[in-house]
């Protein structure tokens, strides 16, 4: 639950509306270092799987790392010889810096990459894309993990692979199975949003998407698929175990201080406007009180031991006030970020003044009800006492809920006009360039199928690749990258696609 006035960015995610475009649907972005010698036959053999089995437009681009061997020469060979291949150069190394910089620039609506060695089976990349495609899901990934998944590696890397991924789920309460999986893919609209907030650029920039998409709420896609293991892989494997973990703790650090504005990925809930036009009716009651209840267990237990460490050096009833004090803020702190899920330090100084009063609300409803006791009675029982305390508490946990839930985390309602109704389609037109404008009946043009006429080139715009990962993408240089829209090419008219 989101309690903070920021509205988030990502519209509901809705279906690709099929038609014709120029543009393509699909952008494979395949990062290389020194791969002179693998690039073309995987080049060519994912192209090959493409025009036979995908519907729609596409192209591949060649994300070049810096390689200083004849990687380039063969990339621009590619490019030349196949109009579905771009070529992109950077002189900087790291495939996080590669994928932000491609897909940063990239027009197609969905965006995906995998390793030059093809060790994932292809049949398993239009599985990936689809849920993308239809609006199911925010990002897909391939998962060597999953039951029915068929891998074939050694043993150190099988090991190394699932301790990475059982420390992420220890440390950083990951869902997903496979984060390291050089198959993965993401839409356009999501990816403009959540790549800004990824620092790493290198291996741990999967993890770190993967991890911060989940906290905010995306949906992610796995896809079981079969892997072979390329046995002559350039990757070392200790540096990098090293550096994700390093990454590990940054993102784990700034997700326990809220200092990520993970709120601007959030997006409506559900895809039918009734769901978000309904106003007035409490969500997600049964989780916060659950999670009330854990953090009222853990604030006691923390109570008793300030308790005891205070008691040593103070009288009971100071020492009771200050364990009292302490608990009570260390309570408002916990309520706020597990209980009602306010990230950010926004209004935490205010939260915390309403929680001291609220604490002093339950502390003088307990006293009034001792007091009130000790009047009527000059010597009440044990047992009548505690009673009264237990009774007295109880009521005291329920109305600081009901504070904290209606006074101090109000659950900020929204009410989302329902999109009006996208225009009709116009006649097929001869060429129909997908549009990127955000709307809000149509967010994306119709998914360009691949016409039978060929049609001139579109024109290439050049920008510094070197500056992509970082942002800016003034100037030109030598090295700069053309990704080309695809060319649409001849068609078989027996050809059932």
């Amino acid at each position: 639950m989101r309690t903070d006035s920021s509205p988030g960015t990502l519209p509901a995610r809705e279906h690709l509306p099929a038609g014709d475009a120029g543009t393509p649907v699909l952008d494979v972005v395949v990062p290389v270092y020194n791969e002179e010698k693998d690039l073309q036959p995987c080049v060519r053999r994912l192209h090959e799987h493409l025009t036979r089995t995908f519907p729609y437009a596409f192209r591949i681009t060649i994300a070049d790392n810096a390689s200083t061997d004849g990687t380039p020469l063969v990339a621009a060979r590619l490019e030349a010889e196949i109009p579905e291949v771009a070529g992109f150069r950077l002189e900087q190394k790291g495939r996080g810096r590669a994928l932000r910089a491609v897909w940063s620039a990239s027009e197609a609506p969905v965006l995906a990459y995998m390793d030059v060695d093809l060790s994932t089976d292809l049949n398993a990349l239009l599985p990936l894309v689809a849920p993308l495609i239809s609006g199911h899901s925010d990002l897909a990934i391939g998962s060597r993990l999953a039951r029915t998944s068929r891998v074939v590696r050694g043993p150190k890397r099988e090991f190394v692979s699932r301790a990475y991924n059982l420390i992420l789920r220890g440390s950083l309460q990951a869902r997903f199975s496979d984060a390291q999986c050089g198959f993965k893919a993401i839409r356009r609209d999501v990816a403009q949003v959540l790549l800004p907030l990824v620092e790493d650029t290198g291996w741990f920039f999967d993890t770190e998407m993967l991890v911060l998409a989940e906290r905010a709420g995306l949906r992610i896609h796995e896809v079981p698929v079969d892997w072979v293991d390329d046995p002559d892989s350039t990757v070392h494997i200790v540096r990098t175990a090293t550096d994700d973990l390093k990454g590990v703790w940054r993102v784990g650090k700034a997700l326990t201080t809220g200092s990520l504005p993970l709120d601007r990925l959030t997006r409506p809930f559900g895809d039918d406007p009734r769901d978000r036009e309904l106003a007035g009716v409490p969500r997600g009651l049964a989780r916060q009180l659950v999670g009330f209840c854990g953090v009222g267990v853990l604030s006691t237990l923390f109570y008793l031991l300030l308790y005891g460490a205070f008691r040593q050096f103070c009288g009971s009833q100071l020492a009771n006030a200050l364990a009292l004090l302490v608990s009570a803020v260390a309570n408002t702190a916990a309520n706020r970020r597990l209980t009602f899920g306010v990230r950010g330090r926004g209004g935490a100084v205010r939260h915390q003044a309403q929680g001291l009063v609220v604490f002093g609300i339950g502390l003088a409803l307990t006293s009034g009800s001792l007091a009130a006791l000790n009047a009527a009675t000059d010597s009440p029982a044990h047992s009548t006492e505690l009673a009264v305390l237990i009774a007295a508490n109880l009521a005291a946990t329920v109305l600081r809920f009901l504070l904290f839930r209606a006074w101090v985390f109000p659950e900020r309602r929204e009410t989302v006009p329902c999109p009006p109704a996208a225009p009709p389609a116009p006649a097929r037109p001869e060429t129909a360039p997908y549009a990127p404008a955000h709307r809000t009946s149509a967010p994306y043009a119709p998914l360009p199928q691949r016409p039978a006429v060929p049609q001139q080139p579109y024109r290439t715009t050049q920008f510094r690749a070197g500056g992509a990962a970082d942002g800016n993408w003034s100037g030109v240089t030598d090295a700069t990258a053309r990704p080309r829209p695809v060319r649409p090419h001849d068609t078989d008219p027996g050809d059932a696609r």
